[in-house]
């Protein structure tokens, strides 16, 4: 199995370096500078008697320098790009086109979820407006109608559940005063963990052409949210119940059923894997997309991505086949 070892003391100092004279140079005000008053231990740059209590920016993080490798072991023809990131050994054991710019489509609600949960009050009653409930006839929604009063918490699960376009909605005007300060919300928070090649512009993921990311930032992005008791509650749950209030004060009952064809019983991993849940996303220019974590038969969490897929049996099928070839443990 081809594979590259998550990272040793040489890169992390070479990210740690990155990091730090590439604040320099940067006139964002969003992103801290280098204070020459600080000194390079206390960056973690340099030790004292050889120790340091500093870690470095990638100590946990699978770390490769390759776009692609592993490609001939698996039908990866039939998407645009993926990864397979062991979270247990550090491995990231397969890559294809690990650092190209793709549009992410719904998987995009992974970090709406993960920014609301960070900013949000998710016990904060919403009531949708009507720009939220007013979605495409063919857009992804949650049902939800103007004027609609229900909790921050169970928004989520429409999001992340029915991949509500309007829950996302919602959610944004909630916790960023608005799409747009929401979507600053979203790329403070990518850059917060290393995903420098993506730019977020909507809170749902529908096309935007400055709306875009990477297999390896998706894997960043998701590797932070499953950290998070509650996103691993949301992601795993096969459906929710909501009972909320209408705009007439009525009360209003739905059930939101997972998009992912693993927790619904449609599909099924390979033997020895564990799903634990993840994010669908489909758009005509993103193709069919899949972010999934779960274990392997030796209970180590893994993150695997397919982007771009040609159609969902293909999606899954690759899926699949990443999981099996890709998701055992190699040390």
């Amino acid at each position: 199995m081809s594979g590259v070892k998550c990272i040793g003391k040489l890169c992390s100092l070479l990210l740690a370096g990155c990091l730090v004279f590439g604040c320099t140079a940067c006139k964002s005000e969003e992103q801290g500078s280098y204070d020459i008053e600080t000194t390079s231990y206390q960056y973690g740059i340099t030790k004292v008697n050889q120790t340091s209590d500093i870690d470095f920016y990638a100590s946990d993080l699978c770390v490769t320098v390759q776009d692609n490798f592993g490609l001939e072991q698996v039908d990866s023809h039939v998407a645009g790009g993926g990864g397979v990131f062991n979270l247990a050994t550090g491995e990231c054991t397969y890559a294809q086109n690990l650092f190209g710019t793709m549009y992410p489509a719904s998987t995009t609600k992974i970090l709406t979820c993960l920014v609301a949960i960070e900013y949000g009050d998710l016990d904060q009653l919403v009531t949708v407006s009507a720009h939220a409930a007013d979605q495409a006839s063919d857009s992804s929604v949650a049902g939800l109608q103007t004027g609609d009063v229900m909790s921050l918490r169970d928004l989520l699960y429409g999001l992340m559940l029915r991949s509500g376009n309007d829950a996302a909605i919602a959610i944004a005007e909630t916790v960023g005063g608005s799409e747009e300060g929401f979507a600053e919300l979203m790329n403070k928070t990518a850059a917060s963990l290393g995903a420098t090649q993506s730019h977020f512009v909507t809170p749902h993921g529908l096309h935007d052409d400055n709306h875009y990311t990477t297999i390896y930032d998706m894997y960043l992005i998701f590797q932070k949210a499953v950290q998070n008791d509650l996103f691993l509650e949301i992601i795993s749950t096969p459906a929710y119940h909501v009972t909320y209030s209408g705009a007439n004060g009525d009360t209003r009952e739905q059930t939101w059923h997972n998009t992912n064809r693993y927790l619904l019983g449609s599909e099924k991993a390979p033997a020895g894997f564990t799903v634990i849940g993840g994010k669908t996303g489909t758009t005509y220019e993103a193709g069919y997309c899949l972010v999934l974590y779960s274990y392997n038969d030796q209970n180590q969490p893994i993150i695997s991505i397919v982007y771009n897929s040609d159609c969902t049996l293909n999606l899954y099928y690759l899926m699949n086949e990443l999981l099996y070839t890709f998701g055992e443990a190699t040390s």
